[in-house]
């Protein structure tokens, strides 16, 4: 028998509105230190260079350390999530990273160097799929994306913020201040989570999507909606696969793969721009950072944008993903050729824009077509091909520019754009064909779907 449902309190939709707000600000808070703690070493990779008398390679592979820590931890850092909770393993991740971010302003040698920024990326691997689920808990499903996109403009903002902040820093104090700095922002969002993050919302039945963990679900498997009449949460499981299936499928692992084409082109961009304007063009690291201020900002619009338009699509990304990525390309083909750092800024900025639309609709359907109980972990195998991109772009770029030129690192980047694309082409356009691609059924028993339940089902 169906568990009853109990009627709506009055208060419950100020509530919600209460809990979605206030967690988008913890977690864009979170992020956004998050993403300026792994961008202050490629402000200080000259200074870095010049210290420990590094190549442009082994500059790259300072970069690519993180990355590799980062990737690693990805999908367990979703199973931690999934097991532990969602803000249990976030705080753990703030707790962490932020220590190794304040031991790598204490490196005296590019061996502790790259041991020391291995074990922040691994401290921050842990939180982007335990961060997703706390969004997911805490979220209805037609607002997720552009929740997701709200919080994720954070990166973008966090780029337009950092080099403003860190080039007078180091020019005052020295790079080792810059990751002192850093840290003890990560303590403050520690304590601003622990103190101030809500509860998971209800689902009507009145049970909370913490209950999902242990198999208790709604309508196949969708937080904040009862299985339907006729149906127990039991059937309903049953219309999602497994996640064991997902994976062997392939399914998610070309989500991954989407993913690092995008990265590519945003790793590279962020590893060696401020590096690339100092030494062609004899750009200081402050002037240097107000440059790379304005494709910052063009990001940080094109990544609300992405995810609201996501909602409107309910997934169908290859429709803002393909358009996106072809933009991106020409652009990075312009702005690597450009004769002046006026066009390099403005070429570059349009490459960036076009691409970070792609950000939230490389997400919308991975996360409508899981279960709530896989949301960690599931994310998680999309994040991890970021991250590789973000490991194998930044030293390759780094040789390319040692063995021929800044010029060819950039053109590059657009293989990233041509794979992006490809991978928009070659997925699942919405959760139903998701499921399907993965051995489930394509729709749950009970549900016929609507625009609204079939715009966002996660």
């Amino acid at each position: 028998m169906p568990a009853p449902t109990l009627p709506a309190s009055p208060a419950a939709p100020s509530t919600h509105r209460r809990t979605a707000r206030v967690t988008i600000a913890l977690l864009f808070g979170a992020w956004l230190v998050d993403y300026a703690d792994r961008l202050v070493i490629n402000l200080v990779l000259p200074s870095l260079g010049a210290e420990f008398d590094l190549d442009r390679t082994q500059q790259g592979l300072v970069v690519s350390a993180f990355f590799l820590a980062y990737a690693l931890c990805q999908i367990p850092g979703g199973l931690l999530a999934d097991r532990f909770g969602g803000r249990r393993v976030t705080l753990w991740a703030l707790l962490t990273w932020s220590v190794f971010t304040a031991l790598t302003g204490f490196a005296w040698s590019f061996a502790v160097l790259l041991a020391l920024r291995f074990a922040f990326g691994a401290a921050e691997g842990i939180f982007p799929p335990a961060a997703m689920k706390v969004l997911v808990e805490r979220t209805r499903p037609e607002e997720r994306m552009s929740a997701n996109g709200t919080v994720m403009s954070s990166n973008a903002l966090a780029a337009v913020i950092t080099p403003l902040a860190v080039a007078p820093l180091v020019a005052a104090f020295g790079w080792r201040s810059a990751f002192w700095s850093t840290a003890a922002l990560g303590v403050l969002a520690l304590v601003a989570v622990r103190l101030w993050l809500p509860a998971p919302l209800p689902r009507t039945n009145g049970a909370t999507d913490e209950e999902s963990e242990t198999g208790v679900v709604g309508e196949a498997g969708v937080p904040g909606v009862d299985a339907g009449a006729g149906e127990d949460a039991g059937a309903a499981e049953t219309a999602r696969p497994a996640l064991g299936a997902v994976l062997r499928k392939g399914v998610l692992w070309r989500f991954a793969l989407m993913m690092f084409g995008y990265n590519t082109i945003v790793w590279g961009l962020n590893t060696w721009v401020p590096s690339y304007l100092g030494e062609e063009h004899g750009v200081s690291l402050t002037s240097a950072g107000a440059l790379i201020a304005v494709p910052a900002l063009g990001a940080a619009l094109a990544t609300v944008i992405g995810g609201r338009i996501s909602d409107r699509l309910g997934g169908h990304h290859r429709t803002v993903i393909v358009p996106g990525m072809a933009v991106a390309a020409v652009a990075l083909l312009l702005m690597a050729n450009a004769p002046s750092v006026t066009g390099f800024v403005v070429f570059g900025t349009v490459a960036v824009f076009a691409a970070s639309l792609a950000y939230m609709p490389i997400f919308a359907v991975p996360l409508a077509g899981l279960a709530p109980a896989y949301v960690g972990v599931g994310s998680a195998v999309v994040i991890f091909g970021g991250q590789v991109a973000g490991m194998v772009a930044p030293p390759v770029m780094g040789a390319l520019a040692d063995a021929f030129s800044f010029q060819v690192a950039f053109g590059f980047l657009v293989l990233g754009a041509l794979i992006a694309a490809v991978m928009a082409c070659l997925t699942p356009q919405d959760a139903a064909a998701f499921r399907a691609a993965a051995g489930g059924p394509p729709t749950a028993p009970s549900v016929s779907p609507s625009p609204s339940t079939a715009k966002d089902s996660a």
